[in-house]
């Protein structure tokens, strides 16, 4: 769903979806026969009443006028965000087949739509001056940082010593060991305030046993781990730019401080990941003049869907500030001179041999990195065996998909989409090959989304 009268697809509102279960019974609810005295507006308001196991039906809102996501409302008690009946509502106006009109709303959605955008207002103005308000003591803010920096220092100096222990003792003894090893040792991390260490040791535990070739793989890790260690002990010997990176690697935050660049934004992909803890949501932007792909990334408790939430395929006008780091893609959404709106623009695109060199050229500045945005121009799905590689249209080149990218609905998407034809794929290439995130027809067409 959009701003200014234009309909989100299914895809779009599944993508607010908390978790599983709220999917199924949002579908269960996508129907009119629950429904009564629905209704949309052009303002960018969509209400219902919605039957439930109490006397009174429920009093769902949805207020889509914010160009940084829709806000919400619904009488029932459920403490998911958003609620089933607020998923089901969206549902069937954006099945768009008249079940929800556009008309003029009742009383109770107008005072339920006037709060929602009150509370908007209040949160962007807390937004706004957040990090001012933050800095109260700067004396007391450099001891704390100066303590941390002392604790994450103590801690890769430990790391440093039960990787040699490992190495010397053999990596056979981590398959013995188990993963109780690993969870201790992430565990200590976390106790020097290095989350990004922990969660680099815990990934380490889930490699030994892990299928053949699994001791050059724990290596490899290993020596990415040291050489982070490292980064941290030395950092002030390092430039600028890669101290930044390790900093941000071993967990410690920073405020994107970077001169806001206003273009406008092409949504090229959103995709969330889950724990039993948090849910992190990741959306690519393009930008139309400076062609340069930039990551929001936002999070949520577990049973709440991280804001904001941007359809894929839709451009928005705004500004946005990049966080420290050397080739640091990350970026905070700034102001923003409109809602986003439907738009033919498409990114610029390569070779697979081209994107093969991006992302070599990217471990210069992040030697740590998974993968960076690339475009592919000209590429064809093709099954290689049991896996599938995306092949250069007009050349003798592949990237192959990455394992998990090749067991996804949007594989088959994507597949349809080309039908033997080249299309424009957007994705993330990395050491372990390309994930599709979404794709363009060769001709005329909106853009797929493909996660």
């Amino acid at each position: 769903m959009t701003q200014q009268g234009v309909r989100w697809t299914a895809d779009q509102v599944l993508a607010l979806v908390p978790d599983a279960a709220s999917r199924n019974a949002s579908g269960e609810l996508a129907a009119a026969g629950p429904w009564s005295e629905v209704g949309s507006s052009d303002e960018g308001t969509v209400w219902g009443l919605c039957k439930g196991s109490g006397s009174q039906p429920y009093q769902t809102v949805v207020d889509i006028s914010d160009a940084s996501g829709p806000a919400y409302e619904c009488g029932c008690p459920s403490l998911k965000s958003p609620c089933k009946h607020v998923l089901g509502l969206l549902l069937l106006w954006a099945d768009g087949d008249g079940v929800v009109p556009e008309a003029k709303a009742p009383d109770w959605a107008e005072r339920c739509t006037a709060q929602l955008r009150e509370r908007t207002r209040e949160k962007r103005t807390a937004n706004s001056s957040g990090p001012a308000a933050g800095i109260a003591d700067p004396e007391a803010a450099r001891r704390r940082a100066e303590q941390r920096a002392g604790r994450i220092t103590a801690g890769a100096t430990e790391l440093e010593q039960r990787l040699t222990d490992l190495l010397r003792g053999g990596l056979a003894g981590a398959e013995q060991a188990g993963y109780e090893l690993w969870e201790e040792m992430a565990a200590r991390m976390v106790d020097a305030q290095a989350p990004g260490l922990a969660s680099r040791v815990r990934e380490l535990g889930a490699i030994p046993s892990s299928g053949s070739g699994w001791p050059v793989r724990l290596l490899e890790e290993c020596a990415l781990l040291h050489l982070l260690d490292q980064g941290w002990l030395r950092r002030e010997h390092v430039p600028d730019g890669l101290a930044a990176t390790v900093r941000s690697r071993v967990g410690l935050s920073a405020s994107a401080d970077g001169p806001p660049v206003r273009d406008r934004w092409l949504v090229l992909a959103q995709y969330d990941t889950a724990d039993a803890r948090l849910t992190t949501r990741r959306i690519w932007l393009y930008g139309a003049r400076t062609e340069r792909a930039v990551l929001l990334l936002s999070y949520g408790a577990a049973g709440r869907a991280p804001e904001p939430a941007l359809p894929v395929g839709l451009a928005l006008d705004a500004e946005v500030s990049a966080y420290p780091g050397a080739g640091q893609r990350r970026a905070a959404l700034g102001g923003q001179f409109g809602p986003p709106a439907p738009t033919e623009l498409r990114p610029t695109g390569m070779t697979t041999a081209e994107a093969a060199v991006r992302y070599g050229e990217a471990l210069l500045d992040d030697p740590w990195l998974e993968s960076v945005p690339v475009t592919l121009e000209q590429v064809v799905p093709v099954p290689d065996g049991a896996d599938w590689q995306l092949a250069d249209a007009g050349g003798d080149t592949a990237l192959p998909l990455t394992p998990a990218a090749g067991h996804r609905p949007g594989l088959w998407r994507l597949v349809a989409l080309s039908g033997g034809a080249p299309v424009k794929v957007f994705g993330e290439c990395g050491h372990r090959g390309f994930t599709p995130l979404t794709a363009w027809p060769a001709g005329p067409g909106p853009a797929v989304a493909l996660c």
